[in-house]
């Protein structure tokens, strides 16, 4: 272990993550109810420009009317580059700050995207005698935003996420796809040719170094990797593909941009039984290893040693948290 110590964010089940449009008030009733861990109330992509002042009163009342309880709440800014961000931040925080977890920066470009956005929201906490710290998302869904992804993940103590925000990064790299998320046919290798001439073509996953790379950033920094959207909704096979995929790269969940993927993202980033007892059974065996005076010992035929206790603990970890939230 490095003599740095990382500190860890706040603990918070972040399975599923609802986007919800700020525009519509039945959807956030409905999200409320919902069985998401994180809910984003949204006022960018998916509120129009002549609908952005009604989203943000219709935000703050549903953060002061509804009951949150179970869930975590978090709020979707408009970009530093548009003239809506400021008051998103100055009238939620001031008006409804006390019942919120989590603002989301969209787009976070550089570091000091992140300090304009703590300042303001110190000041107001400051002024307005809040108790609770109100946490940072970041949404890394740039060219440049993943260039600087090590910077931004360390840039406030508010910080606690890094999303994938996998179509406008396609975008801005100038990716050739249009869909949001998932396999693309043109990303793969042909094999070389067999005995008899034939060849054999293996889709890649496009999104491999992306998501990798802020996993890195993100776990180097104590934070909470999350996969973003996949775009289609009726493709419930290909969200879990997706899922599984960022999951064993780390991520420790992923958005549903329509309700019928909160449960699967439930289910999919929640550790099975068969985990679970496998995983104690490692620290159980472990246990008696090092009672034995051993640091290695053999479990199923493999062999397991101390950092085994390490994937084990957080298999073990994640559903105790699981097994408290859903009591």
């Amino acid at each position: 272990m490095s003599f740095t110590i990382v500190e860890q964010c706040p603990a918070r089940l972040n399975r599923s993550e609802l986007a919800v449009p700020g525009s519509n008030p039945k959807f956030l009733e409905k999200a409320a109810k919902s069985d998401a861990d994180v809910v984003f109330l949204d006022l960018e992509d998916a509120v129009a420009p002549s609908d952005k002042e009604q989203a943000r009163k219709n935000i703050i009342q549903a953060l002061n009317d509804l009951d949150w309880s179970g869930k975590t709440v978090s709020v979707r800014i408009n970009g530093l580059d548009t003239h809506y961000m400021y008051r998103d931040v100055v009238d939620v925080v001031e008006q409804a700050g006390a019942n919120l977890d989590l603002i989301m920066i969209p787009k976070a470009g550089t570091a000091a995207d992140i300090y304009a956005i703590d300042m303001m929201v110190t000041q107001i906490e400051d002024a307005k005698g809040y108790d609770k710290r109100i946490g940072f998302e970041m949404i890394i869904e740039t060219a440049l935003g993943m260039s600087n992804v090590d910077e931004i993940a360390a840039a406030s103590p508010r910080n606690e996420s890094l999303h994938f925000g996998v179509a406008d990064y396609a975008a801005s790299t100038k990716a050739r796809t249009t869909v949001i998320g998932g396999p693309n046919a043109d990303y793969g290798v042909l094999t070389d040719a067999d005995g008899d001439g034939n060849r054999d073509y293996h889709w890649g996953d496009m999104w491999h170094y992306a998501i990798a790379r802020m996993v890195v950033a993100a776990r180097a920094n104590g934070l909470r990797p999350i996969d973003g959207p996949f775009g289609d909704f009726s493709d419930p096979d290909g969200y879990a593909a997706q899922a599984n995929r960022s999951a064993v790269l780390g991520c420790e969940g992923k958005w549903a941009i329509h309700p019928s993927q909160v449960s699967q993202a439930n289910d999919l980033f929640s550790p099975s039984e068969e985990e679970v007892t496998k995983a104690n059974r490692i620290l159980e065996a472990m246990e008696q290893a090092q009672k034995e005076g051993k640091g290695a010992v053999a479990l199923d035929g493999r062999l397991i040693d101390i950092a085994s206790i390490k994937q084990a603990e957080v298999l073990v970890k994640k559903a105790e948290e699981i097994a408290s939230a859903t009591k």
